[in-house]
């Protein structure tokens, strides 16, 4: 049996020219965003990387073809067959090209591989992505998509009309009616396509080497099975299924005792959205974005060498409000007895204190709204109980700071004659960068990189916001009374190690914040913390400056009053799961990417932008024990946050 004959007889010419006119396309498109990707990885990459890299998009692009050919030859000759066959053709190439262009724009903005757990913690917060899917997604990705599917949906049609057109006949290939063709042969070709599909699954060796609709596949059966204990495999990983039994938190029970030292100072958090400390002024003085802060921080104790544990912002929020490493899985700060101890808010509400959260930003971001009544805030203002006309919209969820400013002054004239407890969560810094023009001007940081430049100029507008807001206290007499804590949630990554944004950035760019507390009365020649310090250690030293004594219980963190143990480890995790683990131990950082890529091991002291690997010169016992050490402090934290976990995420048992 000749070729041609073959194929003649599987499928017309129409059928070949319809269905080719469409997976020809699909194909290419696959393949040319993941070269995409594999362009902006850091480092060089050659022929033979780069087809590993691509080997689990061919094998996927090779089945589903192999797949549509079987169908289509299957259902050849039976009209109502056949219109369902083509009807489910477009549907489901329709979904992968979703699902590929989405998993390249989602790496295009944060250097990660978009999985299952990614899409299902989003489908229940739909109205909070929204606003990012119109701000955060360029023009062009949007004509690509809508472009991708308009062909997927049409263009099969219009391309086999043109083709007609320009035989003006419908031939068959030559051959077919010398030759017959069993059921049997599209069934071989639907199980060679299972083969290949199954190649594709088992050939990546990382979720970026697997193909976007591959990966989605295996990270959900990966989430949604529930695996052996004991199938831990022998290179001292943890199980997949950590199923330590919950134990309770040691601050758990806290409360809070007067001393003769006790003074009811206000106590004001502000929250810096997605602000890194190498980008503003106190931390880098050739860097003029905040002067203000500047000036604040020659009076203040500001943390040199500060760090958020979990990258992102209601993580940052649980550490500095409640004084404990957050869950490193989605959650369980959102929900209902979520948080496993007794927050600032709590405690001081126990202590007469009046308790109160502004932010500019949306109540759905993040799930600002539940994170906050589970923190213990009796009132909560977001931007949708304020009045925003005139502010402009400066980032993916919310509006310039100074919108917080009427509300604060509202709330402060009826309520500021006794102890409060505020926080104001900023959200200028968070992603879109929407700050060239602003109110207060704009200035030329970056040349260069343009996104940095509106980055800096978010930058330069929160510090007006923090005169504002200080302005506010002294014009209401609050200030002199007042302990101030200024945090970041997390830095952000413009690309120096690959990722954008913060999520997965776990290098410094994303881990560093700045952390500086001003308090009139104290720190007046400034004073400065040299150690890493962790956000854990806010309520450990608020609690020491008001005097109080805490009892039943004990928080981890450690007073930045105080020097801080020369030989404390600092532990980091990425938010997606399974993605990167970090430690620092004085000057030393190691890196644990579970199967994406290399250990890394960086001598800060030396090299604070992370430049040079040095993970060659360690034994490989030697990185063992850091990654086991990472892995056992990743069990133990879930574990103080009450839940089953597989892979890190929560596991109901339904």
């Amino acid at each position: 049996m000749n070729i041609t004959g073959f194929l003649s007889a599987l499928l017309g010419r129409r059928d070949w020219v319809y269905l080719l006119s469409l997976l020809i396309p699909l194909v290419v498109y696959d393949l040319i965003l993941k070269a995409f990707d594999i362009a902006s990885l850091p480092g060089e990459h050659g022929p033979a990387q780069t087809f590993e890299l691509m080997r689990s998009n061919v094998f996927f692009d090779l089945g589903y073809a192999l797949l549509w050919i079987g169908l289509f030859s299957a259902a050849r000759g039976r009209w109502a067959l056949g219109w369902v066959v083509v009807f489910v053709f477009h549907v489901a190439t329709m979904f992968v090209l979703l699902i590929t262009t989405g998993v390249h724009q989602y790496f295009r903005q944060n250097g990660s591989t978009l999985d299952y757990g990614t899409i299902f913690g989003w489908i229940p917060k739909f109205k909070e992505i929204e606003p990012a899917l119109i701000h955060d997604v360029s023009p062009l990705a949007w004509i690509l998509l809508v472009s991708a599917l308009f062909y997927a949906a049409l263009g099969p049609w219009l391309m086999t009309r043109s083709v007609e057109r320009w035989r003006r006949q419908r031939q068959r290939f030559p051959g077919r009616a010398i030759v017959e063709i069993s059921l049997l042969s599209p069934l071989s070709l639907c199980f060679l396509s299972l083969g290949f599909v199954s190649l594709s699954l088992v050939t990546g060796t990382t979720a970026f080497a697997k193909a976007p609709l591959v990966n989605m596949i295996a990270t959900g059966i990966e989430q949604t099975s529930v695996p052996d204990a004991s199938d831990a495999g022998s290179t001292g990983e943890a199980s997949p299924l950590d199923v330590e039994s919950p134990v309770e938190h040691p601050p758990a029970h806290t409360t809070l005792a007067q001393t003769s030292q006790t003074n009811k100072r206000n106590v004001v958090l502000i929250h810096l959205e997605s602000t890194r400390e190498r980008s503003i002024t106190p931390y880098n003085e050739d860097l003029k974005t905040t002067p203000f802060l500047d000036g604040l921080a020659k009076s203040s104790l500001l943390a040199e060498r500060a760090y958020v544990v979990v990258p992102r912002s209601s993580k940052a929020t649980v550490a500095v409000n409640c004084g404990i490493e957050p869950a490193l899985y989605p959650g369980p700060e959102f929900g209902a007895s979520g948080i496993p101890a007794n927050c600032l808010p709590h405690l001081l509400k126990e202590q007469g204190y009046r308790t109160v959260f502004f932010t500019s930003v949306s109540s759905t971001m993040d799930s600002f709204g539940d994170v906050t009544k589970n923190l213990g805030y009796e009132e909560f203002y977001p931007s949708e109980s304020m009045d925003t006309e005139g502010f402009q919209v400066t980032n993916s969820f919310g509006y310039e700071e100074d919108v917080m400013l009427r509300p604060s002054e509202g709330w402060l004239r009826a309520y500021g004659d006794k102890p409060f407890l505020a926080e104001y969560m900023t959200g200028t810094g968070h992603y879109g960068y929407e700050c060239i023009p602003n109110r207060y001007g704009t200035k030329d940081f970056s040349e260069d990189d343009d996104q940095v430049n509106h980055y800096l100029n978010c930058l330069r507008y929160l510090d007006f916001f923090l005169k504002n807001l200080f302005d506010q206290y002294k014009k209401l007499g609050l200030y002199n009374n007042t302990i101030f804590i200024l945090f970041g949630d997390h830095g952000e990554g413009f690309g120096e190690h690959g990722r954008f944004m913060h999520g997965d950035t776990i290098w410094e760019e994303g881990l560093r914040i700045p952390l500086i507390i001003h308090a009139p009365g104290w720190f007046e020649g400034g004073k400065r913390v040299e150690e890493a310090s962790d956000e854990i250690d806010v309520v450990p030293t608020v609690l020491e400056m008001l005097g109080y004594e805490v009892k039943d219980g004990e928080y981890p963190g450690y007073s930045l009053l105080h020097p801080l143990p020369s030989n404390r480890i600092l532990r980091f995790s990425c938010i997606t799961n399974r993605k990167c683990l970090a430690s620092i131990k004085g000057d030393e950082k190691y890196i644990y990417h579970y199967d994406n890529q290399p250990d890394e091991i960086f001598d800060l002291s030396k090299d604070p932008l992370e430049k040079q690997n040095l993970a060659s010169e360690y034994s490989k016992g030697d990185l063992d024990k850091r990654r086991e050490d990472l892995l056992a402090w990743r069990s133990r934290v879930n574990a103080e946050h009450g839940d089953i976990l597989i892979n890190g995420s929560q596991y109901s048992g339904e």
